[in-house]
């Protein structure tokens, strides 16, 4: 079973990437961005308490996402593998990943990182934002994102090394050209 790991900073197109991997090897696409949003819209308790961090660009609690993620993964016992969008943020999710996944004997087959550089984000996030209606997408809250992002983030990126499961795509390019990189880098896991 294919469980990837997809991981960059907001803007590097995680989201679009994912939807491509999606396609192309079956997988069922866990976006914590769009299960967020989800929540935000009906306006559950969840969904209130995840607007008012989201919106300042701060992440949302440990244990409040692994509880949430926990449970989606529920939702699909028949799945060939999962896209992980958005999780894990943190080496605490990272590590509650690995073990929810060994709890249901599966594993995380490699951690994909996009990489683009953080003038390049800011003009496709100022972009976005001018399309998208969200409102994490204006400029103080894009360099706010990018910094908990770096912040945050580096210590999975270490976990995953650890684990050589860690992957660097070159993130700029046409779509297509990212896809390819990313193909490459599952099939070379994937045989």
């Amino acid at each position: 079973m294919l469980n990837v790991v997809i991981f960059g900073a907001p803007g590097s197109g995680k989201g679009t990437q994912s939807e491509l991997i999606e396609k192309k090897y079956g997988l069922v696409h866990l976006s914590t961005g769009d299960i967020l949003r989800a929540e935000i819209a009906k306006g559950s308790e969840i969904g209130k308490l995840a607007d008012g961090l989201i919106s300042k660009g701060h992440f949302i609690p440990d244990d409040l996402m692994i509880r949430i993620l926990n449970a989606h993964l529920d939702m699909y016992p028949t799945a060939n593998g999962f896209i992980f969008d958005g999780f894990p943020r943190t080496l605490t999710q990272a590590e509650a990943l690995d073990t929810m996944l060994k709890n249901r004997n599966l594993k995380v087959s490699l951690m994909l990182n996009i990489d683009v550089d953080t003038n390049e984000l800011v003009k496709r996030l100022l972009n976005r934002g001018k399309t998208s209606g969200r409102s994490d997408d204006n400029l103080q809250t894009i360099h706010e994102r990018i910094q908990v992002y770096e912040t945050k983030t580096l210590p999975v990126i270490q976990f995953y090394d650890r684990q050589k499961k860690h992957h660097r795509i070159k993130g700029t390019g046409t779509m297509e050209e990212v896809f390819e990189r990313i193909c490459n880098e599952i099939d070379s896991v994937n045989r």
